[in-house]
């Protein structure tokens, strides 16, 4: 006799992250790929050059921060080395104040109130010590 169990939410948690990080990857390698054929391999802001060596040290930046808008021209990229990407990133973070992931993912408003109980336990005189 076989018995199916429901999936516990840790499998399905583990199983939506695997999925998101294959979909990125996939992403990645297909954005990646078509920007270092279209385009030099020199740091946009430093001019370091680049050879098949070391490569994985030069990054594809979104100009628009957005890693969905791909277009076919190429237009929303732009090669950096992974200090001038890491720094164009520091900076966006100084100029808004949040990071681009931390905009897009807000913490809902708080719903409850932690003091609501809080003069019913002091007592109603409210006078300090």
């Amino acid at each position: 006799m076989t018995t199916t169990m429901p999936m516990s939410q840790d499998a399905k948690l583990d199983r939506i992250v695997a999925q998101a990080r294959r979909d990125a990857e996939q992403r990645d390698q297909g954005y990646r790929e078509r920007a270092l054929k279209m385009y030099p391999w020199v740091c946009g802001r430093c001019a370091r050059e680049f050879t098949r060596a070391n490569l994985r040290e030069l990054t594809v930046h979104h100009r628009n921060h957005d890693h969905d808008d791909n277009p076919p021209d190429g237009s929303n990229w732009e090669l950096l080395c992974v200090y001038c990407h890491d720094n164009e990133h520091s900076r966006q973070t100084d100029y808004t104040g949040v990071s681009a992931q931390a905009a897009e993912d807000k913490p809902a408003a708080a719903t409850s109130n932690p003091f609501a109980g809080l003069k019913s336990l002091l007592g109603k005189g409210g006078a300090g010590p």
